[in-house]
């Protein structure tokens, strides 16, 4: 009884609605756009889609709806917004505007796209989703290594210490113990004079000069006699001319002249010093 009721209530809304809409044929939006060939109608699809999508994009904001509803929703947009560019480009077709290029793009711009995968978005309360949330959080990008040109940008003046005093905290710290370590040093040379005075402190013994010749004593079967000089010390005898230390230093000069002149001087250069060297009688 209840099923033919519910029939006899559908037929008279049926009937409600065709007396509203008497006169008027209510035409159905075609599945393609590609078998619409008149202009004013690919536009009025295109509008009636757009109005859709701001209903749908208005009901997606709702947290409350459910999960499942919200990603009905969601693809049910997406949808809608791909119908929508085949209807722009079935516009451009007939002779009409681009509305890819020119047209507003407010329902477009409120979805956001997942990182990677262009096209598919998300909108209002969708983009909560438990596994959505977590594709539109980026990882920060490692910090990047300054080249050598950005390195040396920071080397100044003050890189190299040169700016350390003008704080105005270092020259006070430098005077005071400046200071201290005069007194200290002033204090030490005074003691060792004292201690010198007083005869405590030995006297230095004299450097050693690097040309004493020093002869080993033969054994007493060996011992040959030796003149002994002033005060019974061993005089030294030399059968072959010693330089001196004088002497010696000229010679290296000499031999540090002669290398810088082979290596750097020219042959004619060269020829000229010897043909001078040879007139000097050197």
């Amino acid at each position: 009884m209840a099923r033919n009721a519910e029939k006899a209530m559908t037929a008279l809304a049926r009937f409600r609605q065709a007396q509203l809409e008497e006169g008027r044929v209510k035409e159905r939006r075609p599945f393609l756009a590609s078998e619409c060939n008149e202009l004013p109608k690919a536009e009025k699809w295109r509008r009636q889609i757009i109005s859709e999508v701001s209903k749908k994009v208005a009901q997606i904001q709702n947290a409350g709806l459910g999960e499942f509803r919200i990603r009905d929703l969601n693809d049910e947009i997406n949808k809608l917004l791909r119908e929508k560019r085949h209807w722009e480009v079935r516009i451009k077709e007939l002779g009409g505007p681009d509305y890819a290029r020119f047209g507003p793009r407010m329902l477009d711009h409120e979805g956001k796209e997942v990182p990677g995968n262009r096209g598919y978005k998300y909108f209002g309360a969708a983009r909560d989703l438990p596994g959505v949330r977590e594709l539109f959080e980026t990882e920060p990008s490692p910090a990047q290594r300054k080249t050598r040109g950005e390195l040396m940008k920071d080397v100044d003046a003050e890189y190299y210490g040169y700016r350390d005093e003008d704080d105005g905290v270092l020259v006070p710290l430098e005077t005071q113990y400046e200071k201290q370590a005069m007194m200290e040093a002033v204090q030490k040379w005074r003691t060792e004079k004292e201690s010198r005075l007083s005869g405590d402190k030995p006297e230095e013994e004299e450097e050693e000069s690097i040309y004493t010749v020093h002869h080993e004593e033969p054994e007493d079967e060996e011992r040959w006699d030796e003149p002994e000089g002033e005060e019974g010390g061993v005089a030294f005898i030399a059968h072959v001319p010693v330089p001196s230390q004088k002497e010696v230093e000229e010679a290296l000069v000499r031999r540090k002249k002669m290398e810088l002149l082979q290596r750097y001087a020219s042959e004619s250069l060269q020829a000229q010093s010897q043909e001078a060297r040879t007139l000097l009688g050197l």
